[in-house]
């Protein structure tokens, strides 16, 4: 099965809970203000978010005006449209420049972090690149070990301090580590205890200000793993670490379990932060690049 095939799969839930209720809304019914109205409440209800849904709705109603919209299938066509616009184009990670290239991998404990970087660095290994994990969660054995695990999967090096160490001395090591061993990427994993909790950001800004020491123009990503599960909650989790260390891309897991895909609407629209890539499943393809238009047609198709 293609990944469009999976993507389908994995959006099936989602897919289930929206377009059945957009076609409840306008079987038999003719497009006008009160159907819109309704199209509207389905939007927010399946977690796009109030501005997006906004632009989406004054957009279509625009287009009803002018009689674009003739009848549903119309209006699906042009639905499709503006909810591709709103995701923009795809936005790549961050991959050219001085190396090594740094990512910075952020987000609450039990999102798939750890995975999402094992799974990356694997990609990237299978891409001919060299790259060395940052055991920065000195918070719990568990997560030095799992990420151990992950090195030895990817066949990438790893930098690890013991447990309760400094999380900002371990990223500015694998940093220095890096530039002296010409290692392509380095990814800096970090704990995740409650992104509530305040002491939890001002450790993650001491981490980007010492990698910044070790390499000024370092991290070149902050990604965000978020577990799209938990809808609207992803939106406040992106608010927070984005204040705190400025998120410049956002990695999204679990989509094949969730009725709640229409986040990734809200995450670009409300916060202006790209989602980059998306997992749809356990294996180590099913992390791929975040494609707009592919994400919106697996959604309605």
């Amino acid at each position: 099965m293609g990944f469009f095939d999976r993507l389908k799969e994995g959006l099936a839930k989602t897919r289930k809970g929206f377009i059945e209720k957009i076609e409840t809304v306008f079987t038999g019914r003719k497009i006008d203000e009160s159907t819109l109205e309704e199209l509207e409440e389905v939007l927010i209800i399946s977690d796009v978010g109030a501005r997006a849904t906004e632009e989406i709705i004054n957009s279509l109603k625009e287009k009803v005006k002018k009689g674009e919209a003739r009848d549903f299938e119309s209006l699906k066509e042009l639905l499709k449209q503006e909810m591709s616009a709103v995701l923009d184009h795809p936005y790549p990670l961050a991959t050219e420049g001085k190396k090594p290239i740094v990512i910075l991998a952020v987000g609450v404990n039990g999102v798939g972090k750890t995975t999402t970087i094992g799974k990356l660095a694997s990609r990237f290994r299978s891409q001919g690149m060299s790259v060395l994990l940052a055991a920065a969660d000195t918070f719990r054995a568990a997560g030095i070990e799992q990420l151990e695990i992950w090195a030895e999967r990817a066949g990438s090096m790893i930098v690890k301090h013991q447990k309760g160490s400094d999380p900002a001395a371990v990223a500015f090591d694998a940093v220095e580590a890096a530039r002296g061993r010409n290692i392509d990427v380095v990814i800096v994993d970090t704990a995740g205890r409650l992104h509530t909790k305040s002491g939890l950001m001002e450790e993650l800004k001491k981490i980007k200000r010492t990698i910044q020491k070790a390499m000024p123009e370092a991290p070149h990503e902050v990604l965000l793993v978020v577990d799209a599960t938990t809808g609207q909650n992803a939106l406040r989790q992106a608010e927070l670490f984005h204040e705190a260390v400025g998120i410049t891309g956002v990695a999204l897991t679990k989509l094949d379990g969730t009725a709640k895909g229409g986040i990734v609407f809200a995450i670009k629209k409300e916060l202006d932060i790209p989602v980059k890539l998306i997992g749809i499943g356990e294996g180590l393809e099913d992390l791929r690049d975040f494609e707009p238009k592919e994400f919106v047609e697996a959604l309605f198709s």
